[in-house]
């Protein structure tokens, strides 16, 4: 049996965590890395450099790995970055149920890591999670990635060699949920929302149907994916301002080119930017709506797309929207119909991020950073106003 399992597995082997045979291992070859040191001295300052290596030395798995050190950093983040992290929906989920959290994606790091602290406090399974390899170019951060249970998409291959890398991750998900008991996440679409529109991308969706067998039901298949939306809000993006150049580019129909170290930047940026308030919130599992889409609409394509639109509806219903948010929206629309949602200091310190970050002269800049903040409650607006609540 064992063998049989090793040989089925080693098909993912491009893309996979480590087993939890390979943990020690790994971590004795990063043990030194510059970048663990200035991790573990951030997470455990009082303790000496000996002290800790130590203890990583002596980790064998996964689990005591992000239990023992990376949940030990998320916490100590949340306390010198944020004004705190609540949550809701937590309460719902089955402890021994593996589900595919599909979440809306502000940050690279933080949204699936915020994401698993909170299932371990409320002792759920914490998951496997999609991270692109343009993420994990440096081989420490590979190994990171891959000590905190993270799996590999490819990105800018050829049309030929996508289909087979979204065969390989939609196989990959399918086994964790199924036969691994292991929750899942993914962001709904490729890349971080950063125009503050969180959409659901048909094609994540188009993926997660390819491991569907030939003869299946496909209905059958999504249910049994137990598809939980997340929502995910920073009250103040940390990476607001890196994310301008690209929009600029996106508003003058340009293409974007990413600098040398963007994607490290941001994601250094993200992790110790000051955020304020946090929320995450878990939407119901998935299960009437998709008997509704598979029964009224014989296209995949079709399919898909209502699902999509299903998910969006859930997460931006759930997305926690603060006082950054009405004063953008305010500012926007140059009114003051939203100043009940905040106060004027609020509002001082919101403008001054925006002078600090941008260029005030630029009409378009200010637009793209204003409207980063104020779509949220655009569209969650239109939401309530399409179920009638509004």
């Amino acid at each position: 049996m064992r063998l049989r399992k090793k040989t089925y597995m080693s098909k993912f082997d491009s893309i996979r965590p480590f087993y939890d045979s390979e943990v020690n291992e790994a971590l004795r070859e990063i043990a030194r890395d510059p970048m663990m040191h200035a991790i573990m001295q951030f997470t455990f300052p009082d303790l000496s450099e000996e002290t800790w290596v130590e203890q990583l030395l002596r980790t064998h798995s996964i689990r005591d790995f992000q239990i023992n050190f990376v949940y030990q950093s998320v916490r100590k983040v949340l306390q010198t970055t944020s004004a705190g992290l609540t949550t809701s929906g937590f309460e719902k989920i089955d402890t021994n149920t593996a589900y595919l959290y599909i979440s809306n994606h502000r940050d690279i790091i933080l949204d699936t890591s915020l994401l698993n602290a909170m299932l371990y406090e409320h002792g759920g399974k914490m998951t496997t999670s999609a991270i692109g390899d343009n993420l994990v170019k440096k081989p420490f951060l590979k190994s990171l990635a891959k000590l905190t249970r993270n799996f590999i998409v490819h990105r800018g291959l050829s049309s030929r060699a996508m289909l087979e890398s979204s065969k390989l991750n939609s196989e990959y998900i399918m086994n964790s949920i199924f036969f691994e008991n292991r929750s899942v996440w993914i962001a709904q679409r490729e890349g971080r929302t950063k125009d503050g529109n969180d959409r659901t991308q048909k094609g994540v969706l188009k993926m997660l149907s390819l491991a569907c067998r030939e003869g299946g039901r496909m209905a059958d298949f999504f249910k049994h994916l137990k598809i939980v939306p997340v929502s995910i809000s920073y009250e103040n993006d940390p990476t607001d301002v890196l994310k301008m150049p690209e929009l600029l580019a996106k508003s003058k129909a340009e293409i974007y080119v990413k600098g040398k170290n963007e994607d490290f930047k941001t994601l250094v940026s993200g992790i110790m930017g000051q955020k304020k308030r946090i929320h995450i919130a878990l939407g119901d599992v998935f299960h009437t709506e998709i008997d509704q889409i598979f029964a009224s609409e014989p296209s995949l394509n079709r399919q898909m797309s209502l699902l999509a639109e299903e998910i969006d509806k859930v997460i931006i219903s759930n997305y926690q929207l603060w006082p950054t948010n009405y004063i953008a929206l305010d500012m926007l629309n140059g009114s003051c119909e939203n100043n009940s949602q905040y106060t004027t200091e609020e509002k001082d310190d919101f403008e001054s991020r925006l002078k600090r970050g941008v260029d005030l002269t630029n009409p378009i800049a200010v637009r793209n950073f204003l409207s980063m903040y104020a779509n949220p409650v655009i569209n969650k607006q239109k939401v309530l106003i399409s179920k009638g609540l509004e």
